[in-house]
């Protein structure tokens, strides 16, 4: 049974850093992009940053440009989201999810498969 797991998330000032980690369990993640969203309090589920199955197939939304980073490691059926400068409108719970297809996509409709999320919060 495929499932994903969220960790790392957690409360943080502004400016500083996070890192996420999504650990998929059930088959490889090998043939698959991997995505990651959140959803603020009384908003849409947005995308965030999305990683295809070939390397350097990386999308990320406009407003984490330059401050987010995503990466893979298929060895250990893994995905990664490095979050630098945080800013409090990142605050948001954040998903991993899986696509139904190799290459990477920022929207929902793309993704089959989602982990239980993990509270990230920024705050001065």
């Amino acid at each position: 049974q495929l499932e994903l797991v969220e960790s790392g998330g957690g409360s943080v000032q502004p400016g500083e850093s996070l890192s996420l980690t999504c650990a998929v369990s059930g088959h490889t993640l090998d043939p698959f992009a991997i995505g990651w969203f959140r959803q603020a309090p009384g908003k849409e589920r947005e995308g965030v940053s999305c990683i295809g199955s070939v390397a350097g197939d990386i999308l990320h939304a406009d407003s984490v440009k330059g401050r987010f980073t995503i990466s893979r490691d298929n060895a250990k059926n893994t995905v990664y989201l490095q979050m630098n400068s945080l800013k409090p409108e990142d605050t948001a719970v954040y998903y991993c999810a899986q696509a139904r297809q190799a290459s990477a996509a920022i929207t929902t409709t793309e993704y089959d498969y989602w982990g239980r999320g993990t509270q990230v919060t920024v705050s001065s």
